[in-house]
C-alpha cells in the first residue's frame, strides 16, 4: 500500500542509510514514535550493522543503499552518510516515491541541492534536512524573546561555533572537498547560519564577504588523539577556519565564524549575540558539545533604567525533534508536503556557495 493510500493511523515504514553517530540518532528517534516501524537499515560496517539490526529488531539490513530503497512497502528514508552521497541517495529515493530526511548540509553545493529540491517537487514528496541546533531549548527560548519584540528591530548579530582541536576524523572524507563540499563552514558553520537566520526571522541574504584559512589541518594539527595525520587516507584540502560578513535585507548584518581548529580555549564555544533597537541578547554555550543549555542574557531597559534578565531554558530535543517534525510532515499529507521540499536548506547552501566563492576570489559576492 503506497503512502498516498494510507489511512492516518497506518504504520509508517522507514529505513536509515548510514550507521555512524548521526544515523544512530535517527534510529533512536524513530524507535520512540508510535506508528513508525524501522524496517531497514543500510551501512558498510558489517559488525555494527548486525548489532543495530538486533538492537532495534530491524527485519532487513543492507550493505548497499541501492538495495534498501528497493524494499517493498518502504515509505521514508533517513540519509545519514558523507555529504557527497546526499544528492544521489535522496534523488533516487524521491524518484522511488519515498520521503527523505537528510543530514546537513543539504549537499556539497547548491547545484546538487537544487537537483534534490527539484526531485522532491517532481515526486510530490517531503525533503527535510536535519538542522537540529535550531531545536535547542536555549535557541527556542531566545527566539520567543526576539519574536515578542523585546529587542525591537535586530540590526546586528554575531555568531560562531569554534573548536580548539575539533577536526572530525583528520584525514578522512571530512577533509576532502570532493567528498565533504568544504570544511567547518559546511560542517558546523551551516548550523550557525541556520540558527542565526532562524532567530532573526529569516531575512534575505543580499551579499557575503568571506575568508577561509587552512593553517593547522595541513600540518596534522587540530585533530583529536584518535585521528591523526599519520593514519590519514586523504590530504587536508579544506579550510580549518572561516569567517563571513553577511549583508541582510533591511540593512542588517550577520558576522559568522566557524572553526574546527584554532588556538583558543580548549572547550568548544557556540554563541549568538544580537543588538536591536530596544535591546540586545547574548547566548553563550561553553562546551557546546556537552552543554545542553547555554547561558542566555537579555539586555534592555525600562523607564530609563537597566532591566536586564536571564532566560531560563530547558534542554532541546535535538534529532528527536527533527525526526518528529519529519514524521509529522509526512503524516500531514499532500497539502503539507509541498512546503517541505528542501527549499530552506537550499537557501543555506546558496549562502555557503557564495561564501566559498567570496573567499576564493577575495571579493564580495552578491546573491
Amino acid at each position: 500500500m503506497s503512502i498516498q493510500q494510507q489511512a492516518p493511523s497506518a504504520t509508517l515504514k522507514v529505513g536509515v542509510v548510514g550507521i555512524g553517530w548521526a544515523g544512530q540518532q535517527h534510529l533512536k528517534a524513530y524507535s520512540t514514535i508510535p506508528g513508525v516501524e524501522i524496517v531497514a537499515v543500510a551501512g558498510m560496517e558489517t559488525d555494527l550493522l548486525a548489532q543495530l539490526k538486533e538492537e532495534y529488531s530491524i527485519p532487513h539490513a543492507f550493505v548497499r543503499w541501492e538495495d534498501m530503497i528497493e524494499l517493498e512497502g518502504l515509505d521514508a528514508v533517513s540519509v545519514a552518510v558523507p555529504t557527497f552521497l546526499h544528492a544521489p541517495i535522496a534523488i533516487a529515493s524521491l524518484e522511488r516515491g519515498l520521503h527523505v530526511l537528510s543530514e546537513k548540509p543539504l549537499a556539497r553545493n547548491a547545484v546538487e541541492g537544487q537537483q534534490m529540491v527539484d526531485a522532491a517537487r517532481k515526486a510530490g514528496r517531503v525533503l527535510d534536512v536535519a538542522f537540529n541546533h535550531r531545536r535547542r531549548g536555549d535557541i527556542q527560548a531566545l527566539k520567543e524573546v526576539i519574536d515578542a519584540g523585546t529587542l525591537g528591530r535586530p540590526y546586528y548579530a554575531k555568531a560562531s561555533w569554534l573548536r580548539r582541536q575539533g577536526i572530525p576524523m583528520l584525514g578522512s572524507w571530512f577533509t576532502n572537498p570532493e567528498l565533504a563540499g568544504g570544511g567547518p563552514l559546511a560542517d558546523i558553520g551551516v548550523h550557525v547560519l541556520d540558527y542565526s537566520l532562524h532567530l532573526l526571522g529569516e531575512p534575505k541574504v543580499l551579499a557575503v564577504s568571506a575568508s577561509t584559512h587552512s593553517e593547522l589541518g595541513p600540518r596534522g594539527l587540530g585533530g583529536n588523539a584518535r585521528y591523526t595525520a599519520s593514519n590519514s587516507s586523504h590530504k587536508f584540502e579544506v579550510e580549518d577556519f572561516a569567517s563571513a560578513f553577511i549583508r541582510l535585507e533591511g540593512g542588517g548584518t550577520l558576522i559568522l565564524e566557524a572553526g574546527w581548529a584554532t588556538y583558543r580555549d580548549e572547550k568548544d564555544l557556540m554563541d549568538f549575540t544580537v543588538y536591536g533597537t530596544d535591546g540586545g541578547a547574548d547566548l553563550r554555550s561553553v562546551g557546546a558539545s556537552e552543554n545542553p543549555v547555554a547561558d542566555v542574557h537579555v539586555f534592555t531597559e525600562k523607564d530609563g533604567e537597566n532591566a536586564d534578565f536571564e532566560v531560563v531554558a530547558e534542554p532541546g530535543r535535538a534529532h528527536q525533534a527533527v525526526v518528529d517534525d519529519f514524521i509529522a510532515a509526512v503524516r500531514g499529507g499532500e497539502t503539507v508536503w509541498g512546503s517541505h521540499d528542501g527549499s530552506l536548506a537550499l537557501s543555506r547552501a546558496l549562502v555557503l556557495d557564495a561564501c566559498y566563492k567570496s573567499a576564493l576570489e577575495q571579493r564580495e559576492v552578491v546573491l
